[in-house]
């Protein structure tokens, strides 16, 4: 029996990670940035200044720009934020680009309109938008999450403070006064823990969350069918699909990679994230509905088992960070291993197994940036939770002691945390100065 106050912090955590974005979230909350600094300006800016975190510049550089005639990078980000970019619609901020605001974001690029700077001793993620027009100008600050809006100014007043972006929206309600209150906020992340998590997703009300999961399964199996129907990157999906043959194993993976291939190449299909990540909520999404499907399992079932996945992902990323030198999707995977794990009947030890198994394979494969390889990252991924789950289907799991396993599933889902949000972070260093040439 889970706790109402257990119940109610989970909920609005999904509530507040499960959201649609258009495009990358990095570059898209660039956009995002330099949008509501022109609102706040209140006039069409004669030039831009962004400041960033390196790992927001790593993660924009290689990766297209959604709805902008294939730009890539910051400078591009925040232009098309400034001349398109809606504001209103947070992490839809490029929705409504046409081919006027797409000419025009290429000519101030070209005419060098923004320029772009590290935010030096500033780790995670962070970024300063700001606008110049005449003796005006105007500053906002997106800091911790992509939507978290710290700062807003004009000529140097401040205007708003710690105020957040669109987020989700009110809690879903069944009607039943007895039950738990609805979620609000966002959630306390540190209390994620596997076994509640499991308890939760076992008896959580399907109207509080069944609308949420439908988005995620019909945006994320949508953009996965786009990858696979036309050419993006290196078409990872297609080409595991066209080499490795058709089995749920191989269509798990290529489902996952395939909207990868679409979202990094510039695709303007939404997807539901998770962690901030697009990539992450497809990695720890589609790969469960494929199994689902092989299964016959119902849609309730698939619910509980995506809810499973959704939270197991947010659990291990809460004490990595969102941002770090360790990829996401080794997180994210080990979510669809516990969801697949799930669905062929496994309960709280077998999901257990099937996480360590997972990060004790591939727990810190580096991330060097958002771009087009991270189809192939994320096909890795899903390849290691599969055979971490038919391993711990054996009974079988990797040992106390070997390496970072320690402490069962809890443990070792802390010490890889430490290793990839402390351990790693002159490797993230590294890596930005590999990338920008420094």
């Amino acid at each position: 029996m889970i706790a109402t106050e257990t119940y109610s912090n989970y909920l609005a955590i999904l509530k507040s990670e499960l959201v649609p974005a258009l495009g990358c979230t990095e570059p898209i909350a660039v956009a995002y940035a330099a949008a509501k600094a022109r609102v706040a300006l209140g006039a069409m800016p004669e030039r831009a200044e962004l400041r960033c975190s390196g790992n927001i510049i790593k993660n924009v550089k290689g990766v297209t720009v959604p709805n902008t005639g294939g730009l890539k990078g910051v400078a591009a980000a925040a232009v098309a934020g400034v001349v398109g970019g809606d504001a209103e619609k947070g992490l839809e901020v490029l929705a409504g680009m046409g081919p006027a605001e797409i000419e025009e974001t290429g000519r101030l690029l070209a005419a060098g309109f923004c320029s772009v700077r590290l935010a030096e001793g500033v780790e995670g993620l962070f970024i300063e938008a700001r606008v110049f027009a005449g003796k005006d100008s105007a500053e906002v600050v997106i800091e911790g999450t992509h939507t978290n809006v710290s700062r807003v100014s004009r000529n140097g007043e401040l205007l708003a403070g710690a105020a957040p972006g669109p987020g989700p929206g009110p809690a879903a309600t069944c009607g039943d006064a007895s039950g738990p209150p609805p979620a609000a906020g966002k959630g306390d992340r540190k209390s994620l823990n596997v076994r509640d998590i499991l308890e939760f997703a076992r008896a959580v009300r399907l109207c509080d969350v069944g609308e949420l999961i439908a988005g995620q399964v019909r945006m994320n199996s949508a953009i996965s069918d786009e990858g696979l129907s036309r050419h993006y990157g290196v078409d990872v999906g297609k080409t595991l699909l066209k080499c490795f043959g058709g089995d749920v194993k191989t269509r798990a993976k290529a489902r996952a990679a395939a909207g990868s291939d679409a979202r990094m190449s510039g695709c303007a299909m939404p997807v539901v994230i998770n962690s901030g990540s697009g990539n992450q909520g497809m990695t720890a999404s589609l790969p469960v509905i494929e199994y689902a499907k092989e299964f016959g399992a119902s849609e309730e079932r698939l619910c509980r088992a995506l809810v499973l996945s959704n939270l197991v992902a947010i659990h291990q990323k809460t004490t990595i960070g969102r941002l770090s030198a360790y990829c996401g999707a080794v997180s994210a995977a080990c979510g669809a291993g516990a969801g697949i794990t799930y669905l062929s009947g496994g309960g709280y030890e077998e999901i257990s197994r099937t996480i360590i198994n997972t990060i004790a394979n591939v727990g810190g494969m580096v991330c060097d940036g958002a771009k087009p390889s991270c189809a192939a990252k994320i096909a890795t991924a899903v390849d290691a939770a599969i055979m971490a789950h038919h391993l711990s289907a054996e009974g079988k799991v990797f040992g106390e002691g070997e390496g970072l396993v320690m402490g069962g599933v809890e443990g070792t889902i802390a010490s890889v945390g430490r290793m990839g949000g402390v351990g790693m972070r002159a490797t993230d260093l590294e890596v930005l100065r590999i990338m920008t040439g420094s």
